[in-house]
C-alpha cells in the first residue's frame, strides 16, 4: 500500500509540474492534472486539499532553500564586527550567488515555477521579498560604514529598491532562459562585477 501511495503522489506531482510549467498556476487545470496523472479526483483529495496545496508541494522546498541560504548570507555578514565589514563586502553574497546558480541549475523546473509561474499564489511575492531583505541589509551596511568613519552619501530607499530589484530579476534570467550551467556562471560573475562597480560609484569609493 505504501508503494502504491508513493507512486500515486509522484504521478500527481509529475503531471502538476508539467501543467503548471505550461500554463502557470492560474491557468492550470486541476481536472487536467488528475487526468494526466491517471487518478481520480477523489484520489487527488486524499493527498492535497487544493490546487494551491499541490503547487506548494512542488515549490516550497526550493523557496525554503533559496531564502534560507540567502538569509544566512545576509546575517553572517551583518554579524561581522563593524570595523571588518568594509573589508569583507561581497564575500558572503558572492558565495550565496555561486551556490544559487548551481542550485537553480540542479532544480530548474520547480524553481521556474517559483519564479515565473506563481501568480495567484503566496509565492508570487518571493522575488519581491528577497529584494526587500536586500534593501534592508544594504541600508544597515551603509549606516555601519558611516558609523566607522566612511563618507557615504544618503541613498533613498526607493533607489536601493530599484537597484536590488534589477539585480535579482537580472540574476533570475538564468531561469527564464534555461541557461546552461557554465554560461550562467560566467554571465552571473560578470553581472556581479557590473553591480559591484555601480555600488562603489554611488558610495563614493
Amino acid at each position: 500500500m505504501e508503494e502504491k501511495s508513493t507512486a500515486t503522489l509522484e504521478k500527481l506531482q509529475e503531471a502538476a509540474l508539467a501543467e503548471f510549467l505550461d500554463k502557470g498556476f492560474l491557468g492550470a487545470s486541476l481536472r487536467q492534472i488528475v487526468k494526466n496523472a491517471g487518478v481520480t479526483t477523489g484520489a487527488f483529495y486524499g493527498y492535497f486539499s487544493s490546487k494551491e496545496a499541490l503547487f506548494a508541494s512542488l515549490v516550497e522546498p526550493h523557496a525554503a532553500a533559496l531564502m534560507g541560504r540567502f538569509m544566512q548570507a545576509q546575517t553572517r555578514f551583518a554579524e561581522r564586527p563593524a570595523a571588518e565589514q568594509a573589508d569583507h563586502m561581497g564575500e558572503d553574497s558572492a558565495e550565496y550567488v555561486d551556490w544559487m546558480v548551481d542550485y537553480i541549475c540542479d532544480h530548474r523546473d520547480p524553481v521556474k515555477l517559483l519564479f515565473c509561474r506563481a501568480e495567484g499564489t503566496p509565492y508570487e511575492q518571493f522575488i519581491h521579498n528577497m529584494v526587500e531583505v536586500e534593501v534592508e541589509y544594504t541600508l544597515r551596511y551603509m549606516d555601519v560604514l558611516r558609523d566607522t568613519g566612511h563618507a557615504i552619501p544618503e541613498l533613498d530607499h526607493s533607489l536601493c529598491h530599484i537597484i536590488a530589484s534589477g539585480m535579482f530579476n537580472g540574476l533570475f534570467e538564468i531561469v527564464v532562459h534555461n541557461m546552461p550551467r557554465e554560461q550562467a556562471r560566467r554571465d552571473v560573475a560578470q553581472f556581479r562585477d557590473f553591480y559591484t562597480a555601480g555600488w562603489l560609484k554611488l558610495m563614493g569609493a
